[in-house]
């Protein structure tokens, strides 16, 4: 072999095997939360590493029936709102931490408590959008802790009628399985759909979408679509995401961890 033929074949090798190491480097980096968090900074508040202007926060505590909650104004920005047990970024990987007690204060119409973000507008308004167009909540996150399940996403239905439940809520399960409850109509009802497993404490990553006017909903790269029942055509919706336990018990102590690598919310 000459030396010209030579150097092009060391070349072509050359190009494989970097684009082989990339792949790799992909791989660890979507699984390795030290390498996924790298661009996180442990030391300001979560809405120093994630864009908190268009969040409200809800926490486990207030009065009965009346939770407290935290507007945007007072999450975004690096010296944002913090909660040392209940909202916080952790010092060692600077993740947007959620904690919930099982006995912590509740909405109305919920008999669990949750450390949660509900989606705002950038002008402060509540978020309401229609099911045209193209809306996208993506998330990468690990469960540290769970009773028995917790919600992570949300899309729920906003004006248009008088149901206060979801379209669509994603569970990560003590014993590993992310599951989608699809919302039978307005009035109340899920159905289950089981999408993947993920062991505990391991990171993975969602995008929960309305897409051409149906759900579309995607684990660790992999995408699979729902029809949207009729009954939800009069509602509008907004997304949620965070730590909403599904357990309730006297416990102040028991409830889910969950920390958040990445948070974004398109519109289209």
């Amino acid at each position: 072999m000459n030396d010209r033929k030579r150097r092009g074949r060391s070349r072509r090798l050359a190009l494989l095997m970097g684009g082989a190491l990339a792949a790799a480097t992909a791989v660890v980096g979507a699984n390795d939360p030290a390498l996924a968090s790298a661009a996180l900074n442990p030391a300001v508040a979560p809405g120093g590493n994630f864009d908190l202007s268009v969040w409200e926060l809800q926490l486990p505590i207030g009065s009965p029936g009346s939770p407290t909650t935290i507007g945007p104004s007072q999450l975004k920005g690096p010296n944002g709102y913090s909660n040392p047990a209940y909202f916080w970024t952790d010092k060692n990987d600077g993740s947007m931490t959620f904690w919930d007690p099982e006995a912590g204060v509740t909405t109305p119409n919920s008999n669990y408590a949750r450390s949660e973000l509900r989606e705002m507008n950038p002008n402060g308004s509540a978020a309401d959008w229609s099911l045209s167009g193209t809306h996208t909540l993506s998330a990468r996150l690990r469960v540290v802790s769970v009773t028995s399940s917790v919600c992570v996403g949300q899309i729920h239905l906003g004006s248009g009628g008088s149901s206060t439940k979801p379209l669509l809520e994603l569970y990560y399960h003590a014993n590993g399985d992310v599951v989608l409850g699809l919302e039978n109509s307005p009035t109340g009802g899920q159905t289950p759909h089981t999408l993947a497993n993920v062991p505990l404490g391991a990171q993975w990553s969602y995008a929960i979408a309305i897409v051409g006017g149906k759900i579309q909903v995607t684990v660790n790269g992999q995408a699979t679509t729902y029809p949207i029942a009729a009954g939800f055509s009069a509602y509008h919706q907004y997304f949620k995401a965070g730590d909403y336990n599904q357990s309730s018990s006297t416990s102040t102590s028991n409830g889910p961890k969950v920390k958040f690598y990445a948070l974004t919310v398109a519109h289209n």
